[in-house]
């Protein structure tokens, strides 16, 4: 399950809106066919992204946006959930008002990054291990990392990949396997959008690539981080697995070898990524 899902088309108005009704079944647990890990994972991402917008700037009541009202009710379905699971979360506010005057006894009126900070202190602890929870319960064939972590500590990707496992370990049919390759294509983009660093990987008069120009983004990111003719070999090992999990996007996955293989390229990619700078090794 993931976060947009808990949005739903208003073809009427030619927008998305909240499905309340699915916040609710999180909240009593009634979700069928949805367990409590797989609900909680998509909820609190839904939860941090929609706290992390209202507190960046925009507008926090656009037409696609919780009010109040639903910010307080999906804040409580993601405690209950959690409670569910034997996850301590107890936050400082309880909506999208009580955050707002949170943030400025924290000092944090002039400053979205502050603001982003505190949700990341509130939040990435649960994501991560909502990750390792939902890892746990997967029987998968696919490559795992040797880290013993498990995990590449990006939250976004982590459970993209965690998504990609369930859907690979689920998959009985042709459309099955597909779907399989679809996400493969929604990692690589979680991996675009999280190691490329426009102040430190573009090019003077370029223009930053688009998080889908997922090749471009992530060739340039090993370019610029493995410099020197000692990585040379390294460079070749990740450009060669970044050009094989691109083939993704244009290769037939219907197949459970296809998949299996355009999946197990997608997560050593993942974790060549992961191992490529120091400090995140």
């Amino acid at each position: 399950m993931r976060a947009d899902e808990f949005w739903i088309d208003n073809p009427l108005e030619g927008y998305r809106i909240l499905n309340r009704e699915k916040i609710e079944g999180v909240l009593t647990g009634s979700l069928v066919g949805i367990t409590d890990v797989d609900a909680a994972v998509a909820l609190a991402r839904l939860v941090h992204d929609e706290f992390e917008s209202f507190g960046t700037g925009g507008n926090p009541y656009a037409d696609e946006r919780m009010d109040d009202e639903d910010s307080a009710r999906a804040l409580l379905a993601l405690r209950q959930v959690l409670k569910r699971l034997r996850i301590e979360f107890d936050p400082p506010f309880r909506d999208f008002r009580t955050f707002r005057q949170f943030w400025i006894r924290e000092g944090a009126a002039d400053s979205y990054q502050a603001r982003r900070d505190i949700l990341i202190h509130l939040f990435d602890d649960i994501h991560e291990r909502l990750v390792q929870l939902e890892l746990s319960t997967i029987e998968s064939t696919l490559s795992s990392p040797i880290s013993p972590r498990g995990t590449t500590g990006w939250p976004r990707v982590d459970e993209e990949l965690a998504e990609l496992r369930r859907h690979f370990s689920q998959a009985r049919t042709e459309q099955d396997f597909r779907n399989v390759g679809n996400d493969c294509v929604i990692v690589l983009e979680c991996l675009s959008a999280t190691v490329y660093n426009p102040s430190r990987h573009l090019q003077d008069g370029e223009a930053e690539p688009p998080v889908s120009n997922t090749k471009q983004r992530l060739d340039r990111y090993v370019e610029v981080e493995l410099e020197g003719a000692a990585n040379a070999e390294l460079r070749k090992l990740a450009r060669a697995t970044i050009e094989f999990a691109q083939a993704v996007k244009h290769r037939g996955t219907g197949s459970r070898r296809d998949a299996g293989i355009a999946a197990d390229s997608v997560i050593q990619l993942a974790n060549i990524m992961r191992r490529i700078l120091p400090d995140l090794v």
